[in-house]
């Protein structure tokens, strides 16, 4: 068993490398208004960096970056870099094609306006963002088809921000490619295997959470997404019905990942697929795949792998960062600590125990799921487990609250910061506008409350009502 790692004072020193990266993410996000992930993996190692200089002595400053590597080597770490890349391909085959074009095409053609327009723009923004996995990207991408006709088309500008904003978390929290669904399920292990839970077993059980969520969402925007006044002229979008035939590689996709349970089967037969649809349809050339420009390699599939490169260098630095945790003892300090306190007595108080620890992470990441379930997701994976609860629960849980209450906080999530950028709105219009975040967060308090989907673990990683030992 390899010695611990040693701090000066005390072991709550493990905590700094933290503790910088938290600081440098509010002052990123609250006062410069930034969203890089490049700039919070360095803030992670610069917290490193810093925290390195705490040690107790020359010997533990070695342990300190073997244990940095050890975080960084682990196989969930390792796993969800493979897929991410491999997801970035898809993801930006996906944005390629112009598939928003086709959603904006349909809804011309029924003659939606009002609040069945911010309804539709909810809806049209979960399927896209499901689709390519990338909640950011679907946010650029949405705001300049459908904010301005919407507002044209009467509907009430702060809902149909939130409407954007909350269609593109949706997929966010569900799609089988996203990056938080990924680290959600990576971080959450099986007891008899060590291995982490499968992410189509997981987006399987998250389904009926989002699925209530959306629906409330989407009655409401109905309702309460037209405004008073006159209609105005929409303007002129480029708009084509053609994009709409690149849904047929997605739904291919998950019919793979459910068939297989194997995120990498389904995805590589996404990307083939889509790239056959998309040059058969004229939708992309051979050039949008791959081609030389100017010295520099240029297509979907090289931009998909560099567009991922800001997410796998904050992979990295977060699982450093967890290293020390985890080889200082401090992780299993903190996990104890509420595992023995009042909230850990029972099941109930566990599962809220992990809603407020990753509500409180992703609050002080300034909303960057993906960053805090990877540093709250060993955590709750300790914690759960402990209570027997199942790794898809735990996992659904970590995504569900992270992608609720926080994004209705004003300043302190990056997603209502380019909501507003978007709309020229204010930043507290945008996060009332949110009502598919506040919709989730209820749906994953009141499975908490009453033991809605709850299952525990069995001896082989099965689903039971009951747990085989009460605490």
């Amino acid at each position: 068993m390899k010695d611990k790692l040693e701090f000066k004072i005390s072991w709550t020193l493990s905590f700094i490398p933290m503790l910088i990266f938290f600081a440098i993410c509010m002052i990123v996000f609250v006062i410069f208004k930034v969203f890089d992930m490049h700039v919070l993996a360095a803030g992670g190692f610069i917290g490193l960096i810093i925290g390195s200089m705490f040690v107790k002595d020359f010997e533990n400053f070695n342990k300190f970056w073997n244990s940095v590597v050890d975080g960084v080597s682990s196989r969930t770490s390792i796993e969800v870099v493979v897929i991410l890349f491999i997801i970035g391909i898809f993801s930006q085959l996906m944005k390629s094609t112009n598939v928003s074009g086709g959603f904006l095409w349909l809804s011309e053609k029924i003659g939606m306006k009002g609040g069945i327009f911010v309804a539709f723009s909810f809806l049209s923004c979960c399927i896209l963002s499901t689709a390519t996995g990338s909640s950011i990207g679907t946010l650029f991408a949405a705001f300049p088809i459908f904010y301005e006709s919407g507002v044209s088309l009467g509907a009430n500008p702060m809902f149909l921000a939130g409407a954007l904003m909350g269609g593109c978390i949706f997929g966010d929290n569900l799609a089988p490619i996203s990056d938080t669904t990924i680290a959600s399920s990576n971080t959450q292990t099986f007891k008899h295997n060590r291995m982490p839970a499968d992410v189509t077993g997981v987006v399987g059980s998250r389904l009926k959470y989002s699925l209530v969520a959306g629906s409330i969402t989407l009655v409401l925007f109905a309702l309460l997404g037209g405004r008073d006044g006159g209609i105005n002229e929409a303007s002129e979008i480029l708009v084509d019905p053609k994009p709409l035939l690149m849904l047929i590689p997605v739904v291919i996709l998950i019919i793979v990942a459910i068939k297989t349970s194997n995120i990498y089967a389904s995805v590589s037969t996404g990307i083939i697929l889509g790239t056959i649809v998309g040059l058969s349809t004229g939708l992309i050339t051979l050039e949008d795949v791959f081609h030389v420009k100017d010295g520099t390699i240029v297509g979907f599939i090289p931009d998909g792998v560099a567009n991922m490169m800001g997410t796998v260098t904050l992979v990295i630095s977060v699982f450093g960062i967890m290293g020390v945790l985890q080889n200082s003892g401090a992780l299993d300090k903190l996990v104890n600590s509420i595992y023995e306190s009042k909230l850990g007595e029972t099941v109930r108080g566990t599962e809220l125990a992990i809603g407020i620890g990753i509500v409180l992470t992703t609050l002080l990441f300034g909303g960057v799921t993906s960053a805090s379930i990877l540093t709250f997701g060993p955590i709750a994976n300790k914690l759960g487990e402990k209570a027997d609860i199942h790794p898809y629960r735990r996992a659904n849980l970590l995504d569900g609250f992270a992608h609720g209450i926080p994004h209705n906080i004003p300043f302190l999530s990056v997603f209502v910061f380019i909501g507003s950028a978007l709309s020229g709105l204010p930043p507290s219009t945008v996060a009332k506008g949110s009502i598919y975040t506040l919709m989730l967060f209820l749906v994953f308090l009141i499975a908490v409350l009453t033991g809605w989907g709850l299952k525990y673990e069995g001896p082989n990683g099965e689903e039971l009502d009951k747990p085989l030992n009460n605490k």
